[in-house]
């Protein structure tokens, strides 16, 4: 049953090179924007979402789960405050690829005890 799990996380990942995605405010995804990760594909998708106050609930889902869903993309960064906004849509998400981050942005410190991959952490911890 590992040797199962091993083989579907591959499938999940392209052979040809992975990207990071990005979810986050202005100042936050320009910052990533200028170190050379983003991308637009020949559908004309980007890797990265520029959230502020106009971006519908909707708009965020929509753009989460299709990177969720991308072969291409390895690592989600979500801002603390976007990731906020979707955590039931985090709570849903069990596979370890596309790994998803919690960072902070300029205007809201990281808070550990929203992060959903520390929350994982300390129930592993705390069932044994």
């Amino acid at each position: 049953e590992e040797m199962a799990g091993a083989a579907r996380l591959r499938s999940k990942i392209n052979p040809e090179g992975s990207m990071v995605a990005m979810m986050g405010d202005d100042d936050t995804i320009t910052g990533f924007l200028l170190t050379g990760v983003g991308n637009v594909d020949r559908k004309r998708q980007k890797n990265f979402l520029v959230v502020d106050s106009k971006t519908s609930l909707t708009q965020i889902e929509d753009t989460f789960h299709r990177f969720v869903n991308d072969r291409d993309i390895a690592i989600i960064l979500i801002t603390q405050t976007v990731a906020d906004k979707i955590r039931h849509s985090l709570a849903e998400q069990t596979d370890a690829i596309p790994a998803i981050l919690e960072i902070p942005s300029k205007d809201s410190p990281y808070d550990p005890s929203k992060d959903y991959i520390m929350q994982r952490i300390e129930k592993m911890f705390s069932a044994e």
